[in-house]
């Protein structure tokens, strides 16, 4: 065997076999997940990568994040990362909850609409819908499930789920949140935010993040990086230890621990350490709310929910929608009524916007 002190470490080269497959210059709405990764966030993995550290989360990265965590949050908070969305809200909702959990969210939720079953059929829990106007919770909407404590043949109301900003664009102020963290917290519930947005809605208030989360009452969150510019990962944030248990266990178990942690904790840190999670989101709010303001001068186009992110939910012909859609990507949020959903990110340009609304005004005086 040889001597340790005389192995180097082959240089790493520095070009690749992989090809770029794509046209960098294609521009879509469709998603803020379409975008490729700030610069910025590769620029901490490189510094991230090299070396050796410890794996599972016991890295000097994984605990900056959570210096960086309490920063935000409060020194309470800690953060606990993870590969995806979906995940982090299976592991959170399993941590404030028994077996017997019940979960109140709005019929519009992204855990009941857009995460296969998970919560209920990898989570275990059972989820009360209520219908809400623009995708918002108030106290009064939660009292319709929230009932049956004592009744053994009823899953038992144990969260209120929130996501702030809503899966339809719009943002809760810090009193809307505080309003429904007192209501659930009198009636024995801990409260739950998906934050895959968080930034975003942090932007539109003009506050700090803990302002509307561990001030208001929040229990614990999810803290979206993917759809800010980060590569991959998100973070589970517990702001109160009371309230979960088995957090660790619990992201195990559902598939969500990161050997290599410091790939997903650096690029927390790179949104962290400075303003980047803000710039990143003021500017994709900027860009929707230019986009709402275009689109509104075009006949035929109606604007369906206020736009306070980085979303903008419209109207219009399907047949106008659908010659459009093979000039830009994009979804229809409910195609039989005509809905669709365009999406701003942190790399979207104002010539982005400007080139669409001008693309929908020529498919809209085909008529």
């Amino acid at each position: 065997m040889a001597d340790p002190a005389t192995v180097t470490t082959p240089s790493i080269p520095r070009t690749t076999d992989a090809v770029r497959r794509h046209d960098t210059a294609l521009r879509g709405f469709a998603s803020d997940n379409y975008a490729g990764a700030h610069p910025e966030v590769l620029a901490a993995l490189a510094l991230a990568n090299g070396g050796h550290q410890v794996a599972y989360g016991e890295d000097e990265y994984t605990a900056h994040l959570q210096e960086l965590t309490r920063a935000h949050f409060g020194p309470a908070a800690q953060a606990y990362p993870v590969f995806n969305g979906t995940g982090a809200n299976v592991v959170a909702l399993q941590a404030a909850s028994e077996r017997w959990g019940a979960v109140i969210c709005a019929d519009t939720a992204h855990i009941h609409v857009d995460e296969c079953g998970a919560p209920e059929r990898v989570g275990g829990l059972k989820l009360l819908t209520v219908p809400t106007e623009h995708g918002k919770l108030t106290p009064e909407s939660i009292d319709r499930e929230a009932f049956g404590w004592d009744d053994e043949h009823r899953a038992q109301p144990q969260i209120v789920a929130i996501t702030q900003t809503t899966e339809l664009g719009t943002c809760y102020t810090p009193e809307e949140i505080r309003e429904i963290c007192d209501h659930a917290h009198e009636r024995g519930m801990k409260v739950f935010l998906d934050g895959s947005r968080l930034a975003n809605a942090a932007a539109t208030l003009g506050v700090p993040l803990r302002e509307f989360t561990t001030d208001a009452g929040v229990d614990l969150l999810t803290f979206g990086g993917t759809k800010n510019g980060l590569v991959f990962g998100e973070c589970v944030v517990v702001l109160d230890p009371g309230a979960v248990r088995a957090m660790k266990h619990l992201r195990k178990l559902s598939m969500q621990l990161a050997s290599k942690m410091r790939f997903v904790s650096v690029q927390f840190e790179a949104l962290l350490a400075g303003d980047l999670w803000l710039r990143s989101a003021t500017h994709a709010n900027a860009m929707a709310t230019r986009l709402a303001e275009g689109v509104r001068a075009v006949e035929g186009v109606e604007i369906l929910h206020p736009v306070q992110s980085n979303a903008v939910f419209a109207r219009l012909s399907h047949e106008v929608a659908e010659r459009l859609r093979k000039r830009y990507r994009f979804y229809f949020w409910d195609e039989a009524a005509g809905d669709v959903r365009w999406m701003c990110s942190f790399d979207t340009t104002e010539q982005d916007v400007d080139a669409f609304t001008a693309a929908l005004a020529e498919e809209a005086a085909r008529g």
